[in-house]
Order: C-alpha cells, then structure tokens, then sequence
C-alpha cells in the first residue's frame, strides 16, 4: 500500500480554536505551533525561558504576521509553575480545543526536578500529567477537543520500576530513564482516553512520536547528534504529531508516527506501540502513582 502523503496542507482552517503547544520555542514544538498559527488557531506558546520563548512568537509573526500567538511561561519540572500556568491560562481564556503535550528533555546527567523527581520522568510525564489535570475541566467544556501526549519510539526500552521511578536506588540510566519517560507517556494516553470514555466524554486523546528528526531535544546524546546528519527536519517530525492534532479519522488511544522505515522518517500513519504498552494494569497503577506524587487528583 502505497503511504499517503499527509503534510500541513491537508490542515483545515483552524480559526476560533485555542491551542497550547507545551515546550514550542523550538524543534518540533515550534514546527507544530507555527503550522497551527498559520491556520488561523490561536496558538498559546508554553515554555520555560521568556527569551527564547519571544524569539518564537516574532519568528511566527514573521511568516504570518496576522497569527494571533502569544507566550506563557511554565517549567514542566516545578509544580508551582505549572499551576501558576494553569491559573493564568483560565484567567484568560474561556475554553481550549487542542492541548498538546510536547515538551521534554532527553538523556540529561542525573537531575531532579524542584519537587525531587528524577527529571525526565518528572519533566515528560508527570508535569504534563499535572497540567493536564489542572486544564482538564476548560477542556472538557470545549466540544471536539483534543488532547495529545508526544511519545517516541525509545519507549519500546522503557520498563517502569514502581520501586524506584526516581532512580534514587538503582544506578541511573539516562537512556533507560528518557525510554521509562516515553513509555509513561503512552500508559497516560491510554489511561486518559479510558477516564475519559467512563464520563462519556467526546474528548480524543491521542499520541504521536517524531521518529527520528533533528531538534535541540537531542544535545545530551552524541549518537544523537551524530543521527541528527541524517534523519528528516523538524518540519516532517512535527508531522504526526499535527495529524494527531487535526485529522477526522483520529480516534482515542490512536498512536501515531512516521510511515517510512523503522519509523525513521517520512509521512504520518497510525503506528503500534510495544506490547508493554498495552497494559491497562500498568496504566491504571501509574495513573494513581503520578496523583500521589503530584497531588493533581482528577478524573476519579
């Protein structure tokens, strides 16, 4: 079957919606609020440096000076930050159509978060999962909104330990760490959906991953950076991320990612996660785990 070949002109006119793009003053981030922005959307950028995060919505109004975007500073990894967001979003705006879970670190030294979460679980899971919570009720007053958690493909070697998912007695493992991170994006996705779906709500929550593209999340890994010479630009990363975001045919707990080989690169289809993924005991247990660690108690 031959790929179809889905980009950003497949995108409807998405005026009168009101999207939050999380980590956007770069890489795919930037790529999918700049896309949205051009469609009309009003795109909220949500990063955690006020100076990159300007630098971002002046490139945007430069391609497309009547794009109605705007920054807001949260830092994923501070939880006072991401309800101080949560609350001036609210003060601000009436509803959100679109929240996309974007922002993330990867394969960092060891660090922990304010709260004393290992960072990258704490940064890619468990502040999305609190401003998630925090946004939940705008979100399921919007009709057709979406939600969409951004994954990758290293989850397939994440294996969530329970007992330590801040890594405080095992020896640390970056990759394994970013792989757990990802893997716990998914769990959340299926979990969501399945909440969701019990209140019959018409909310889709849905995940994507970028395969392999060329961004700055990338820095802390030389293989990486080396990978970064030949793998596809952040403009075809973004891509099913933005068909998550959009496309009529997207369902609940839908995965998307590149349809070329090994998912590396090229056009969005709907892919498969790993069969860890899959689990809906592993999901409901995290669910309760990542309440107790944030207090961000929703959807019960």
């Amino acid at each position: 079957m031959k790929q179809q070949k889905w980009d950003s002109e497949n995108i409807p006119d998405q005026e009168g919606k009101v999207v939050i793009v999380t980590g956007s003053s770069s890489g795919l981030g930037f790529e999918t609020a700049n896309v949205l922005a051009s469609k009309k959307a009003t795109v909220v950028i949500a990063v955690r440096n006020e100076v990159k995060g300007d630098a971002a919505v002046k490139k945007i109004q430069v391609k497309n000076p009547n794009a109605d975007v705007q920054m807001m500073l949260v830092d994923l990894a501070d939880l006072e930050s991401i309800h101080r967001f949560a609350e001036n979003f609210k003060k601000e705006f009436q509803k959100l159509d679109l929240l996309i879970n974007n922002a993330g670190v990867m394969n960092p030294p060891y660090t922990k978060t304010k709260d004393g979460f290992e960072l990258q679980f704490g940064t890619n899971h468990l502040g999305h999962f609190a401003l998630t919570g925090l946004l939940i009720d705008l979100i399921k007053t919007t009709q057709t909104s979406r939600i969409v958690n951004v994954s990758s493909t290293a989850h397939k070697v994440g294996n969530l330990n329970f007992n330590d998912l801040n890594w405080e007695t095992r020896r640390y493992n970056k990759f394994r760490s970013y792989g757990d991170s990802k893997l716990a994006n998914l769990y959340f996705t299926k979990e969501l959906q399945k909440r969701l779906g019990k209140q019959s709500s018409g909310i889709i929550v849905a995940s994507a991953h970028p395969g392999a593209s060329a961004t700055e999340l990338s820095r802390h890994s030389i293989f990486f950076r080396v990978l970064s010479l030949f793998v596809q630009n952040s403009s075809m990363g973004a891509l099913p991320t933005l068909y998550a975001a959009v496309a009529p045919d997207v369902q609940g707990n839908d995965y998307y990612g590149p349809g070329g080989f090994q998912e590396l690169g090229g056009y969005p289809r709907k892919v498969e996660s790993s069969k860890r993924a899959k689990r809906d005991d592993v999901a409901a247990n995290l669910w309760d785990v990542s309440e107790e660690m944030t207090g961000v108690r929703y959807l019960g």
